[in-house]
């Protein structure tokens, strides 16, 4: 199929998927379309089991497989969703909360990367550097997943600051990390070196990639804003914002730093600066709505891809439940990522009680993790570290998901004292 017919298949497949869930499951519209979407693959599954001769299954893992969802996400949708998720974050609220998200998301991931690679290389026997890569990749919240939750939440703006930038910035911090695992771990795959010392080498990538994508965010941030400020042209201002989510992203890759890390900075500072400074009312309404529209469609697709790539997965007794292990691995690792920063912080600054426990169920996984995992060079583990992704996913999108605001307006309500 070319470009223009997957492009169709999916948008249409989106919207039906959407209205479907609209008129009889009334979800969460990107939850909904994900749950559609599965119940779609296990129905075409299960005809394939009754029917063989016609290769349903065959036909249409040949179309999903086709679908490079690794370089779809991380070379596509990533950089506008990032751009349009920080474009909601005002400098302030963040600068108020800069500790508890820098913490959380550095620490953390640290944290829960050798929490998992431990846990999951004592369950499986897989090798510890292997297992290493598994928990770089399955431990950043997903962006998309939380900050479509906390629409639904009625939570005190603090704690909003702390979910949604730690969300955005994790998610950045966790790829660097994994693509200096996977340096280490597969040093003769494409872009990875294999001379000199490894570690030396990989912190160098690793401050490469993090400090040189936010310098970079900020830089070509800072220059659209400057133009912005001499505009008064709705139409072309949106569609300045739009070349450097685009444009930024792509020049990020070219120059090998964090491209997420580059579209969270850029949205910021556009976000604050750039709409209270560089826009009148009039293209600050335009650039909200066309930015809004954007991220919704997006989310859209992203979720029906989650949802078909049950057909990429293994589906092995034993596979499976390990899956099932590691979710409670998973959210250990969350719970000691989000404790042990909140406990540094302590002597310092009062916390909402319910800081831990929502920060810890709302540390929703996405499609990001399912986009590294397919990433990987095959090999002996990577049908076991995709389908213990997936399942993780899955589980934390359309269980936690659906229950998160719950939990979150229930312990979430006495007044933020940060």
């Amino acid at each position: 199929m070319t470009f223009l017919q997957i492009t169709s298949l999916l948008i249409v497949l989106a919207g039906c998927f959407g209205a479907i869930n609209h008129l009889y499951l009334r979800l969460p519209s990107a939850i909904g379309i994900l749950v559609v979407s599965l119940l779609a693959s296990f129905v075409l599954l299960a005809l394939d089991l009754l029917l063989p001769a016609l290769g349903i299954a065959d036909t249409v893992r040949g179309i999903v497989t086709g679908i490079d969802f690794s370089e779809a996400l991380l070379e596509g949708m990533l950089g506008l969703l990032l751009f349009a998720g920080a474009l909601h974050i005002k400098l302030g609220d963040l600068r108020a909360q800069w500790r508890a998200v820098f913490l959380m998301a550095t620490l953390g991931i640290a944290l829960s990367t050798v929490i998992i690679g431990f846990g999951f290389s004592w369950l499986t026997g897989m090798p510890l550097l292997m297992a290493l890569v598994f928990g770089a990749l399955i431990s950043p919240t997903d962006p998309v997943a939380v900050l479509g939750v906390l629409r639904e939440a009625d939570l005190p703006k603090a704690l909003e600051t702390k979910i949604a930038g730690e969300s955005l910035f994790n998610d950045g911090v966790g790829y660097v990390v994994f693509l200096v695992l996977v340096g280490i771990a597969f040093p003769s795959s494409e872009g990875h070196g294999a001379e000199g010392n490894a570690f030396a080498d990989a912190a160098l990538l690793f401050v490469q990639e993090a400090v040189g994508g936010a310098v970079l965010g900020v830089v070509l941030g800072w220059i659209t804003f400057r133009i912005l400020r001499r505009i008064d042209d709705y139409p072309l201002e949106v569609l300045l914002t739009l070349g450097l989510a685009f444009g930024g992203y792509e020049l990020a890759v070219w120059l090998h730093v964090s491209a997420p890390i580059m579209a969270v900075c850029a949205g910021l500072l556009i976000g604050d600066v750039g709409t209270s400074e560089g826009m009148s009312e009039r293209t600050r309404s335009y650039v909200a709505g066309f930015w809004q529209l954007v991220d919704e469609i997006l989310n859209a697709v992203l979720f029906l891809l989650i949802g078909f790539e049950v057909f990429a997965i293994a589906f092995d007794g034993a596979i499976l439940l390990t899956a099932t292990a590691t979710i409670a691995l998973a959210l250990f690792a969350r719970l000691v990522a989000v404790l042990v920063p909140v406990a540094l912080l302590r002597p310092f600054r009062s916390f909402n009680a319910g800081v831990v426990p929502i920060m810890t169920w709302g540390g929703l996984k996405g499609g990001i993790s399912v986009a590294l995992a397919l990433s990987l060079p095959d090999g002996e583990w990577k049908p076991l570290i995709l389908t213990c992704t997936y399942v993780v996913v899955v589980f934390s999108i359309i269980v936690q998901g659906l229950t998160v605001a719950k939990l979150a307006n229930r312990v979430g309500r006495a007044p933020d004292m940060m």
